[in-house]
């Protein structure tokens, strides 16, 4: 049997019963890339056998990517090259995930890097706690419950709800649920990569300035180390109508030291006084910490981000 990956199926085909996050986050994937079909859950053995109008996942115990089948029950489970066990998830990301990034609009150039990043560390985990290869309370023992494959799975019935459909019907509002998670992961993953290419741009515009302008606030601070920009020093974005921020950029993520602070003169300065110390009209607010300030136009923030660097510089950085 051939059959093409991406026809469209008239059946998502997963097991009946009590769900895991492995098949419902699967049937996330495969409902964005073929909304019109139909999701089966069922133990029946004509519907978990591959057929044309089918795709079959976490149940089945076969996998065959001809034939549409996504199972890791079976005895020669199917293993990552590193050795690490897949799930249905795993599987179903592997082989859907760039069709459901062009269904959610990702532009192309951007796939590569974030079908690696959600795989590693979305789709990995969940794998490994489906497999019993991690357990979220051994990994972290007061947040274990709140890990997100027993989150969903605590949306299944409770053991003595014996209402019709109940399991179907859980089932189906926990899909929301994992939905709502891998939409706005993936979203935030597509909107970096976005920033990282505004930002590359606005570094090549910069030159040798030690000041980047940013058009609009956005994450800077990956882009600035993936460029090896170590010369920038502070960071000149709008914040609004009539307001405009100069930041500092972190050295690093674990604390909030700066490459280079602004003025001791201004810190916790506010509309004149701040004004009268930094000699910029315009100039609105710095903050205690002296990693942002605030001006209200744009030629107020570049002028106290030019005298913030003049002062780094006057102390060797």
């Amino acid at each position: 049997m051939s059959i093409d990956l991406l026809r469209a199926p008239q059946f998502l085909v997963t097991h009946s019963g009590g769900f895991h996050a492995d098949e419902l986050l699967s049937s996330v994937i495969l409902t964005r890339i073929f909304p019109d079909a139909q999701i089966l859950r069922t133990r029946d053995t004509q519907a978990i056998t591959p057929a044309d109008d089918r795709i079959i996942y976490d149940v089945g115990r076969g996998y065959d990517v001809e034939a549409r089948i996504f199972d890791h029950h079976q005895k020669d489970a199917p293993l990552r090259e590193d050795g690490q066990p897949y799930s249905s998830f795993g599987l179903i990301w592997k082989h859907f995930g760039p069709a459901y990034l062009t269904a959610f609009g990702v532009p192309e150039e951007h796939q590569g890097s974030i079908l690696r990043s959600f795989d590693t560390g979305f789709v990995l985990p969940v794998d490994l706690v489906d497999n019993g290869a991690l357990s979220p309370s051994a990994a972290c023992p007061q947040l274990g419950d709140l890990t997100l494959p027993l989150l969903l799975e605590s949306l299944k019935p409770v053991f003595d709800d014996d209402a019709e459909g109940a399991e179907d019907r859980a089932f189906q509002n926990a899909l929301s649920v994992a939905r709502a998670f891998v939409e706005a992961s993936i979203a935030r993953k597509a909107a970096k990569a976005r920033a990282e290419s505004q930002v590359m741009a606005a570094i090549e515009a910069a030159g040798p300035s030690r000041v980047l302008e940013l058009p609009r606030g956005m994450p800077f601070r990956p882009a600035v180390l993936k460029a090896g920009a170590d010369h920038l020093l502070f960071v000149v974005t709008p914040r609004g109508p009539a307001e405009w921020s100069i930041g500092g950029i972190r050295k690093n993520n674990d604390d909030f030291a700066q490459r280079a602070d602004l003025p001791l003169a201004w810190a916790g300065l506010t509309d004149a006084d701040l004004e009268a110390a930094s000699g910029v009209p315009g100039a609105k607010f710095c903050h205690n910490g002296r990693f942002i300030a605030v001006a209200s136009s744009r030629e107020a923030a570049i002028r106290m981000a030019e005298l913030a660097v003049a002062e780094a510089e006057a102390q060797g950085i």
